[in-house]
């Protein structure tokens, strides 16, 4: 199938719609050499076909080591899920800088005050 261009059509959920609302922040890793743990954590979401619908799946990970901080899985796209797995992340360590994509949940102000904090104080 890859080979001929083709893929099977069936719906797919859009983890990242942005919110036009919401802030859009800065790409800060363009160039950027990471060379250290808690340099750069990162988050995103994916999801999990089922056989009624899908589950979607955060992840904080550490870039530098690829270790996975936390994680959390939810049935809806709603912030909750990715503010705990957030919040469970940043209870190990601050990250220098903390990436994601420019999804609604990452955006949220429930999500970027905690992020935030520590450059705030």
């Amino acid at each position: 199938m890859k080979l001929m261009g083709i893929e099977a059509v069936y719906r797919k959920p859009r983890t990242s719609k942005a919110n036009p609302e919401h802030k859009v922040f800065p790409y800060l890793l363009k160039g950027l050499k990471i060379e250290r743990p808690n340099q750069v954590f990162a988050a995103d979401i994916t999801y999990i076909p089922m056989a009624k619908g899908f589950v979607y799946l955060v992840a904080v990970i550490d870039w530098n080591s690829r270790y996975i901080l936390s994680w959390r899985l939810s049935n809806s796209l709603e912030t909750g899920f990715c503010k705990e797995a957030l919040e469970d992340a940043l209870a190990q360590a601050t990250p220098e800088i903390f990436n994601t994509d420019q999804g609604s949940q990452f955006t949220s102000d429930d999500f970027v005050k905690p992020v935030l904090a520590p450059v705030l104080k």
